[in-house]
């Protein structure tokens, strides 16, 4: 940890000292920004808009893991559905994400609805890539040992189909979470009334920087205690189950 404290601790200090020698309203201070991030703690705005996009991210996410693991899953097992599905997930992956945003609050309205599935359609085609791959990475001899065994369906997927897909359910978790986080804001910012996205765009138009580096830095960190309390564990275990495999 020492490390990363010291990284920290200099980047603060680099930060503070640029601050101090700019004297610009539009490059405030750690302190500046310390007190702007605890006014907005104390009126409540903050915790409410954090949850806000929280909320979306968690819905989203869930969404595309749920729908993109059983889509590659499927399409990694059977040749013929991966011929016909392929040219849709090239479609998809290459879709620039603002058209797929425009496209559901258009079709759909400037609603939740609409914001979670312009979220999800976006991260669903990097969860189905990555799992059809684990898919076909899967061990054939397991699975004539399950045939031999007379493994029931719901066995056979608990015991031998997910401790081989862990690994890319980590990979495509860790990847996702950044993906989502991003283009969550960017729904947000065109078409929601509150949020992350919906405050920085706000404060964007009023040069208020304080505020924007306030939202923005308790973004990163709700982000780094996410990746470092559930990510990473479950990375640490999918490779905990590929040694002892090995």
């Amino acid at each position: 940890m020492l490390p990363r404290i010291l990284s920290l601790a200099a980047m603060i200090a680099i930060w503070a000292v640029a601050a101090a020698l700019a004297q610009s309203r539009l490059l405030p201070g750690p302190l500046a920004i310390g007190a702007a991030t605890l006014a907005e703690i104390r009126s409540g705005e903050l915790p409410f808009q954090m949850a806000c996009t929280l909320g979306r991210v968690i819905g989203s996410f869930a969404i595309a893991m749920l729908l993109g693991t059983i889509a590659g899953y499927v399409m990694g097992r059977s040749k013929a559905v991966d011929r016909f599905a392929d040219p849709w997930l090239i479609v998809l992956i290459n879709m620039p994400a603002l058209v797929i945003i425009i496209f559901a609050y258009i079709w759909i309205g400037l609603n939740e609805t609409a914001a979670i599935l312009a979220v999800a359609i976006n991260k669903l085609p990097n969860v189905t890539a990555v799992m059809r791959e684990g898919a076909r990475a899967l061990d054939p001899e397991l699975d004539e040992m399950a045939e031999a065994f007379q493994f029931t369906w719901f066995s056979r997927i608990r015991h031998i189909v997910i401790p081989q897909l862990v690994p890319y359910l980590a990979a495509s978790s860790r990847s996702g979470l950044s993906i989502v986080w991003k283009i969550v804001l960017v729904v947000e910012l065109l078409g929601r009334p509150n949020g992350v996205g919906f405050v920085l765009g706000s404060a964007f138009s009023l040069f208020d920087m304080a505020r924007i580096l306030s939202y923005a830095i308790c973004f990163i960190v709700l982000m780094l205690v996410i990746e470092s309390f559930l990510v990473q564990p479950l990375e640490r275990r999918a490779n905990r189950w590929r040694r002892r495999s090995a």
